[in-house]
């Protein structure tokens, strides 16, 4: 790419960023009432967001052949274990990551 294409290509990020930030504001602004469906979607699409990507992370484990998905099975119970002793979201991911990794690099 050349320098301009790469300053467009910069910009046309920022102006989309600075879209997707302001547009919400911009629908419902603070002196309306949200409407009951946003509200509805605000408390159910973070665990399904969650729900998804823990099937995503576990749709290419074997559990047929070596290591039969023990790692992963291991670094699930580790995440679990962590956020419900902690309650700290950034924690429990992290150090699942952390604890997974070396896993699959020293003990399996």
């Amino acid at each position: 790419m050349t320098k301009s294409q790469i300053l467009f290509s910069i910009i046309i990020m920022a102006v989309c960023t600075l879209i997707t930030r302001l547009l919400p504001f911009l629908i419902f602004p603070e002196h309306r009432k949200t409407p009951p469906l946003v509200t509805y979607l605000g408390a159910v699409l973070p665990y399904a967001i969650i729900g998804m990507l823990v099937v995503y992370c576990f749709k290419q484990v074997s559990f047929i052949q070596y290591p039969f998905g023990i790692p992963e099975m291991i670094g699930f119970l580790f995440v679990i274990f962590v956020h419900r002793w902690k309650h700290h979201l950034l924690l429990s991911i992290g150090g699942g990551t952390l604890f997974y990794m070396i896993l699959i690099r020293f003990v399996f």
